[in-house]
């Protein structure tokens, strides 16, 4: 799961975002609306997290354009204007959910996940390959009928090898799809990763390293 956290006061986003990163999310941060458009555009957002009271593009006109062009992401709604008749403004305008400031950081974690469920319910059917099949809306992974626990992240990088249909996936396109943009990648979390999901995938070896470039299934 990817989220974009876009809120103007840094303190407050950077905490959000630092919160959510605690639960095994990748999150971006953009602190005014134009720069939250200008990421929209590059990364398929699962969950956009929105203050309404934006500088550069008001946090409605985001949630508008994020609407009118089409993206798959769920818009959350974050806010301190709590009145009835904002949430109905707010949803009407497109977002998928609405949460008002001051808020309990367990619900804000437990909306974005409903959210993320939701979006890859529509979305995503499962994907099978070399007797693995990984259901996105359940987040259920099995080989040859046998069940594979997985933890977030090797959830998340076999879901992006799988989408690929035995293609290469680099390793810059793993980071930049299951971890976030302050991601270390000298810690060698993607290998990590990779190594632990190969163990629990099982024999026969499922993933094939190519040294230099990327894996692919």
């Amino acid at each position: 799961m990817r989220v974009l956290v876009v809120e103007d006061e840094e303190r407050l986003a950077d905490a959000v975002a630092h919160g959510l990163r605690l639960h095994a999310i990748a999150v971006d941060v953009a602190y005014d609306g134009q720069d939250a458009l200008d990421m929209a555009a590059y990364v398929d957002y699962d969950v956009v997290v929105l203050d309404r009271d934006l500088p550069e593009v008001h946090g409605d006109d985001v949630c508008r354009r994020l609407r009118e062009c089409g993206g798959g992401g769920r818009v959350l709604m974050l806010t301190a204007a709590g009145l009835i008749r904002d949430k109905i403004d707010g949803l009407a305008l497109g977002a998928d959910d609405y949460l008002v400031k001051p808020f309990a950081f367990a619900e804000l974690v437990a909306r974005v996940r409903a959210l993320a469920r939701r979006s890859a319910r529509a979305a995503a059917p499962p994907l099978e390959r070399a007797g693995i099949t990984l259901d996105p809306a359940r987040r259920t992974v099995t080989r040859d009928g046998r069940q594979v626990p997985l933890n977030r992240k090797e959830f998340d990088v076999l879901r992006e090898l799988l989408s690929a249909g035995g293609e290469l996936v680099t390793s810059g396109e793993l980071r930049r799809s299951v971890w976030d943009e302050y991601a270390d990648a000298s810690t060698g979390a993607l290998r990590v990763t990779i190594t632990s999901l190969r163990k629990k995938l099982g024999v026969p070896a499922a993933i094939q390293n190519v040294p230099g470039k990327g894996y692919r299934l």
